[in-house]
């Protein structure tokens, strides 16, 4: 390390000291918590489109569901609160590793975002291709209906997902910029989940993820499925193969709904229970494997199949 500190020319952004265990603390407190901050804008925002949705008689709203999105976005604010001490000493502890560290400048912030928003896509696709990780973001798919409350679905659990960004970290931007990078990506998905918001201009659909474009992700339609997972910028689809266009209504929800949707514990591990149901009634380790990190779709169709056979039997022994 101290070869390639050796390497890096002197004046430029690189080689900024290491923080200290009581800087650490203090940088823990001083911190910008730019959601908490914004907290009171997305709850006008959400009032705004639930009145206007109840005006104007259209069926964007449900009960129960914005009673579970709002206890589940509490549960998510003391949960991100709990763990920030324990993140913020991650992002330091890698960033003293490096010696390319770079000092605190804002304009570090737009690199640092479009990493971190590439970062922000392959956790995402991890997130719909590997079942353990679904089980930490169905919570964010498991609303049948689309509105502002679907960006406070956060699950309880997904900060396991840390480990996408690790990479991130380790290009060496000042832990400051990388939480304020943190929640402005956070922070614009909000405005992604409402049906208020159409088609935008060409150039914007092209590069942006916008509400359209982010629509398209929330469908259960067979075309729909797994599309769109770029959390500000879409064309990473575009690069990766990924992309649908809005074309048909979407229908939301997932292949198979939840019930006791006012309830914020069944929203947020319903699905880690039936990984351990599927797991007890595997026949061998390679099914239990498969029910732990195959993919959802396939998991969904063996358990179809089971089931057809299942009953297939039934009616064998009563013919």
């Amino acid at each position: 390390m101290d070869f390639i500190k050796n390497l890096l020319p002197e004046g430029t952004i690189f080689g900024a000291p290491e923080i200290s265990n009581e800087q650490i603390v203090e940088l823990s407190k001083t911190a910008p918590n730019l959601i908490v901050w914004a907290v009171p804008v997305m709850l006008l925002l959400t009032g705004l489109e639930m009145w206007f949705s109840h005006h104007n008689d259209h069926d964007h709203y449900s009960k129960d569901e914005t009673i579970g999105s709002t206890l589940v976005g509490l549960g998510s604010l003391v949960v991100s609160a709990a763990l920030k001490f324990g993140l913020i000493y991650l992002t330091v502890l890698v960033y003293n590793l490096v010696p390319w560290r770079m000092e605190l400048n804002w304009w570090t912030l737009i690199p640092c975002y479009i990493i971190y928003d590439l970062a922000s896509y392959w956790a995402h696709r991890v997130s719909h291709e590997s079942r353990l990780f679904w089980a930490t973001h169905v919570v964010h798919h498991s609303a049948e209906h689309y509105n502002l409350t679907v960006s406070y679905r956060l699950s309880w659990i997904q900060h396991i997902k840390v480990i996408f960004f690790m990479p991130v970290m380790l290009f060496g931007f000042h832990p400051v910029i990388f939480f304020v990078t943190n929640q402005l990506a956070t922070l614009f998905q909000f405005l992604q989940h409402t049906e208020y918001i159409r088609r935008l201009h060409p150039v914007l659909e092209y590069i942006f993820a916008t509400p359209s474009n982010h629509r398209v992700h929330h469908g259960s339609q067979e075309k729909y499925i797994d599309k769109n997972f770029g959390a500000t910028f879409i064309f990473w689809d575009r690069i990766f193969n990924t992309y649908t266009p809005e074309e048909e209504q979407v229908i939301y929800g997932i292949t198979t709904n939840i019930d006791k949707k006012a309830n914020p514990l069944h929203i947020n591990f319903h699905e880690l229970n039936d990984i351990v149901s599927d797991v007890r009634q595997s026949k061998n380790l390679k099914e239990a494997w498969m029910y732990t990190f195959g993919s959802p779709i396939t998991v969904y169709n063996l358990k179809i199949k089971a089931a057809h056979e299942a009953q297939q039997r039934e009616l064998e022994v009563y013919s």
